[in-house]
């Protein structure tokens, strides 16, 4: 059987989005599923103002159109709603063909950091763009009440999985700064609110794994803290088992994936008490969930790593890919 993935994140994008698909189709190999990706790569594109790593494909429309067509797919799925995405519905809505999509990221209140349009403008477009596909897979259970909130009506829990083999305890040598060491790892840009982390009063030494638009403006403003850019998966459990304390500052993510990553290491979260966090954590002992970012990042020092890394082999890439599977709908049909 052949899936067709459209997206709009596609490499060498390193974020939560562009991991999950493609372990999605690593996953799907020995189910009988053979998964192609129609990506912004295959055509003219420039960057995207603010984001430069995200490039948006230029009236995209008619190779897709012939893309799809070459391929046959037994089930297509669009994951994101940029202009692949949207390309791809327009596709299947005016040949009858049935899709599934998924919400990976809270877009509106990105775009909101980014312009000021206001939530409800964006979300009723979203709902728009959702409303025709057969199920709208939401990776976590606080997103998907918000989303049936603003009234939208097909969504279906879709769980999210770490590779526990890749991320694993271990030797910790990776870091030769002060201890504590507090670590971000994600996406260097303005929704992720990593200042709130680096502008935290505490002790050791603080690091940041990742690229984006804002991490000259950060580097600047905090000589202090460590910055690295983006990692392979390999090193970037090296990053993990280093650190004492994983920080996640962000306010918006709809899952968080790099706080799974960071606990199958061993290493403790700390987060506010939002969103993703609370779906990942939850009342787990594995991470501490605090309106102070501070006072949740020195109680995570006394968290045991057995009790982190135990919690992370709760979320497994099984699960994960029987939900995504069941939800598919014949592309013909």
């Amino acid at each position: 059987m052949k899936l067709l993935v459209v997206t709009d994140a596609w490499r060498p994008q390193v974020n939560g989005v562009v991991t999950t698909l493609a372990t999605l189709a690593d996953q799907l190999a020995p189910r009988g599923w053979s998964t192609e990706f129609v990506h912004p790569g295959e055509f003219t594109s420039f960057p995207c103002p603010t984001y430069p790593e995200i490039k948006l494909s230029v009236l995209p429309y008619r190779r897709l159109s012939a893309r799809i067509a070459a391929a046959r797919p037994d089930a297509l799925h669009i994951a994101t709603e940029g202009p692949l995405g949207a390309a791809a519905r327009r596709y299947c809505l005016e040949r009858g063909h049935r899709y599934t999509s998924a919400y990976h990221t809270r877009f509106p209140e990105y775009v909101r950091a980014r312009t000021r349009l206001p939530l409800a403008a964006t979300y009723r477009w979203l709902r728009r763009f959702h409303d025709p596909a057969q199920a709208l897979m939401v990776p976590a259970p606080a997103v998907r009440r918000d989303l049936l909130a603003r009234g939208f009506t097909n969504t279906v829990p879709w769980t999210h999985g770490i590779d526990l083999e890749v991320f694993t305890p271990g030797h910790r040598e990776r870091l030769a700064t002060a201890r504590p060491i507090f670590l971000y790892v994600g996406r260097v840009a303005i929704e992720k609110n990593i200042s709130a982390f680096l502008e935290l009063d505490l002790p050791g030494s603080k690091w940041v794994v990742g690229a984006g638009p804002l991490r000259a403006k950060l580097e600047r403003a905090h000589p202090d803290v460590h910055f690295a850019g983006i990692q392979t998966p390999t090193e970037l459990a090296r990053f993990y088992r280093a650190a004492d304390v994983f920080v996640f500052p962000s306010l918006t993510d709809t899952f968080g994936l790099v706080m799974l990553e960071a606990l199958a290491c061993g290493t403790p979260v700390a987060a506010y008490p939002v969103g993703g966090p609370v779906d990942v954590i939850g009342t787990s002992p594995a991470g501490v969930l605090d309106a102070d970012l501070r006072s949740a990042c020195l109680s995570a020092l006394d968290i045991r790593r057995e009790t982190a890394r135990a919690h992370a082999e709760r979320f497994s890439w099984a699960a994960a890919v029987l939900q995504f599977e069941r939800y598919l709908a014949p592309f013909g049909a």
